[in-house]
């Protein structure tokens, strides 16, 4: 993919330029809060002033929308594609969109699915085709430009607008304190003394194209040569200790690129102590602590949804300029392998560098971007793909490969901890899922249990791609519940770690051992066709032998739909 055009919005700045001159006059908006929507504790954050957002918003659009409508338009000022058209993709990076407007009222819950905001983004800025949201948590800036370029490289259309973003809320704020991973004071990624990260707002945009009939190449035309996703299959909130997800990331974008022309490498660095840890595993395992290394938290802290495509611009801006960002905050190496860190900006001659990412979920994302590459003509051949089993689950009934399951007789309170004791009944963890994954659990069981062969065994070739349309809406009402009530105010970290969809496909990769690519995209509608063009798309341009994917929503005990299918690449 060739980069058009691009913007970042953060409370440092509004453009680009503007980003990159504030990071390099060590300029950052993070403060403390105290009070701040009425959290009984501290925190320190990356927040947009009042002024700022009131100069953003849109009429009709939500604070979170009118941010993204900000970014997006901004990068769409200067290219000469008409964006309406039906060759151009919207694509949405987003860990919670609206989940600030969170009420607990379930007749307002429509504007929550990040689908319904995604339609009315691409309504307004003037996009007629359907947008697809990418909620795979902290990665999902990284897993939204893998779908551009699947999208992209099949030729399933010639643009691709991909916009992450994120604003902060009690919600957020108050879950990420539950799991004691915020420090009060600004954070220090990789530092001896980090004690946690600190949260951000930002939206960052790229235009992207695989059609050199259009890209007027430059000598600084960026091409983002290889994105890859991969799974721990470790643990739904701590990474691998031995960093098996993010090596095999590098791994797959670095195949065969001589690393010696490598500027340096962007790291998730979080300040976090298993993060930043398991991120110097994966560099040591990858023969790559030679190079030098940055994190930009120290001036953004975790802008989540943006965090990745907002890392990979502003590292693209700055190699421009011939500098490796420094790491703010960083003072003193307190990670095991010896990282080519500095706290000051340097100089490189090289003109690629690898970003890194990982997140909740056990998913691990790295980009390889390379200024004026060698021009690679052609797309990815056409792959088709051929369902051997399927499973359907309903609140009451449930069908494989279209036959009605036998159930048992004395099936009696939750329909789907019935069907786990009849039908799986290994798995205790099961019981602290939320209704979400619990679904997902015993559909993707069921389907393997008809599979047959071996199960258990680490697997990197079988990606797990899932779809809904209302995110994790079900877990996101029992965590509110949690933090209504300024009196009996006990936020749940059980509960918090599920109001992130892509847990499921966590989930499901610990069970079954595999490391493969996962994903979880939210639609504004049930579309199996366009469920069917990103799996195909997706098994052309990576090297994975077999999907399980399919639609998987959630609403409550009586409103739930699960339609997962095994399938093998054919080609």
């Amino acid at each position: 993919m060739y980069i058009l055009s691009h913007n970042i919005v953060s409370p440092i700045g509004m453009t680009t330029e503007d980003n990159l001159q504030a990071v390099l006059h060590d300029s950052t908006a993070l403060c403390r809060y105290e009070g701040k929507w009425g959290l009984p504790d501290p925190f320190t954050a990356s927040l947009f002033s009042d002024e700022q957002m009131e100069r953003m918003m849109r009429q009709g659009l939500s604070r979170f929308e009118s941010l993204v409508v900000e970014s997006v338009e901004r990068s769409l000022q200067n290219v000469k594609f008409d964006f309406s058209a039906d060759d151009v993709i919207f694509i949405l990076s987003t860990t919670k969109a609206n989940v600030d407007q969170q009420t607990g009222n379930n007749e307002q819950e429509l504007s929550l699915y990040p689908g319904v905001s995604a339609q009315r983004i691409a309504r307004y800025i003037g996009f007629t085709t359907q947008p697809v949201v990418v909620c795979n948590a902290c990665i999902s800036g990284l897993a939204a430009l893998r779908l551009a370029a699947c999208l992209l490289n099949t030729s399933q259309y010639r643009y691709a607008v991909v916009c992450g973003a994120d604003v902060q809320s009690a919600f957020i704020v108050s879950g990420f304190q539950s799991l004691k991973a915020l420090s009060d004071d600004p954070c220090r990624p990789f530092d001896i003394e980090r004690i946690g990260l600190n949260l951000g707002e930002a939206a960052a945009t790229m235009v992207l194209t695989s059609d050199m009939d259009v890209t007027q190449p430059t000598e600084r035309c960026w091409q983002i040569s290889r994105v890859a996703v991969r799974n721990d299959a470790y643990h739904l909130s701590s990474p691998s200790k031995t960093a098996d997800g993010a090596f095999l990331a590098l791994n797959d974008v670095l195949e065969g690129f001589d690393t010696e022309n490598l500027a340096f490498i962007n790291m998730h660095g979080t300040a976090t102590m298993f993060n930043d840890q398991m991120e110097a595993v994966a560099l040591r395992r990858a023969g790559l602590t030679g190079i030098p290394a940055n994190g930009l938290k120290g001036y953004y802290g975790h802008t989540m949804g943006a965090a990745g495509i907002l890392e990979t611009i502003l590292s693209m801006a700055a190699a421009d300029e011939g500098i490796v960002l420094g790491t703010r905050g960083f003072e003193e190496l307190g990670v095991s392998a010896h990282l080519n860190l500095s706290p000051q900006h340097r100089t490189t001659s090289q003109s690629a560098f690898v970003k890194m990412i990982s997140g909740f979920g056990g998913g691990n994302a790295a980009l390889l971007a390379v200024r004026n590459p060698l021009i690679i003509t052609g797309n990815a051949p056409s792959t088709n793909f051929t369902i051997s089993h399927s499973v359907s689950i309903t609140p009451d009934s449930v069908t494989i490969d279209g036959k009605p399951l036998s159930l048992s007789e004395n099936l009696s309170g939750s329909f789907l901890t019935a069907l786990y004791k009849q039908f799986v009944n290994d798995y205790p963890k099961f019981y602290k899922m939320d209704l979400l994954a619990k679904l997902g659990f015993i559909a993707s069981d069921l389907l393997l249990q008809e599979e047959g062969g071996e199960r258990f065994t680490p697997r990197t070739d079988r990606a797990v791609i899932l779809f809904n349309r209302t995110a994790s809406i079900s877990a996101d009402r029992e965590y509110q519940k949690t933090i209504a009530d300024s009196d009996n105010f006990f936020p749940s970290p059980s509960l918090f770690i599920y109001t992130l969809p892509n847990i499921v496909t966590g989930e499901i990769a610990i069970r079954n051992r595999y490391q493969g690519e996962t994903e979880f995209y939210v639609l504004p509608d049930h579309c199996p066709e366009t469920i069917n063009r990103i799996v195909a798309a997706t098994l052309a341009t990576s090297s994975h032998k077999s999907v399980l994917f399919g639609w998987l929503d959630a609403v409550s005990e009586s409103d739930f739909q699960a339609n997962l299918f095994l399938a093998d690449k054919t080609e």
